[in-house]
């Protein structure tokens, strides 16, 4: 089987930045056309606004994915752009501390729009369009058609009390990579997902930057020592985006260097 991405189209959110960046660039890398697509126009154009205007691999999108018609609208610009859509990466996450005894401040309806209602929608979207995509390409029934990738965390396993919003949206995410996977395997559409432990992401940077010693609570609690890199994250993806995975689906990846693996009173990666 081809771990090759070339010549499909994806689109990946939250890839302004961080790990959707990282992602996004990947599959450009790889010969894909890319649609990005994030809620920070100023950073898609600081980051994209040349490759995106000389009409090539490259699209950007900004709109917030939390609302319907911003997701209707990013897949007729896909659409327009490429003509199809063979790859989903909903990589748009946000992260936030909770006080889980307190309605007012536990976040967890701002994190269940942002990472888990968000995530749904646009795999409901995309999943429509690459079906009638193939129902009008005359596509053979059993044919793979697409492939559909979410952002998870170990967090869904491993959580701590102030994580109760964002682990309670990663274990959403996982059930819903199984969900759909059922829901859309006759179709031909394969659902995975990469739950990750500690990866140098934006959140993390700016976490480490206010306290220099998480560092080492990290890597004391990571059996492999290290905090992974963007790029490890993205190859994983290339993986479950390519036919190389192609009797995958429903499946959670942990990429997180064995931390799941661990007694859970160990404090689990942001």
């Amino acid at each position: 089987m081809s771990f090759s991405v070339s010549g499909k189209t994806a689109i990946v959110t939250g890839s302004a930045s961080g790990i959707g960046l990282a992602i996004a660039r990947h599959l450009l890398d790889k010969g894909a056309n890319v649609m990005f697509a994030d809620i920070d126009e100023d950073r898609l154009e600081d980051e994209l606004g040349e490759e995106a205007r000389a009409e090539g691999p490259v699209r950007i999108f900004a709109g917030d994915l939390t609302e319907k018609l911003t997701i209707a609208n990013l897949m007729s610009a896909t659409i327009d752009a490429f003509d199809r859509v063979d790859i989903l990466v909903n990589a748009s996450r946000k992260m936030a501390v909770s006080n889980p005894l307190s309605a007012d401040t536990d976040a967890v309806e701002e994190l269940w729009r942002q990472n888990v209602l968000s995530a749904l929608r646009m795999s409901q979207c995309v999943a429509r369009r690459m079906i009638q995509h193939a129902e009008k390409a005359g596509v053979e029934p059993g044919t793979m058609i697409g492939s559909i990738i979410n952002l998870s965390s170990i967090t869904a396993q491993v959580t701590r009390p102030e994580l109760l919003a964002y682990s309670m949206g990663a274990a959403a995410i996982d059930q819903m990579t199984r969900s759909m996977a059922l829901a859309l395997a006759p179709k031909g559409i394969r659902v995975n997902a990469v739950a990750f432990g500690s990866v140098m992401s934006g959140s993390l940077q700016a976490a480490l930057k206010d306290n220099p010693d998480f560092r080492d609570e990290i890597t004391a609690a990571t059996p492999l020592q290290r905090i992974a890199a963007p790029a490890e994250i993205a190859e994983t993806v290339q993986f479950l985006a390519s036919d190389a995975s192609g009797f995958m689906t429903g499946q959670v990846l942990a990429v997180d260097g064995g931390r799941s693996l661990l007694d859970a009173a160990t404090p689990p990666a942001h």
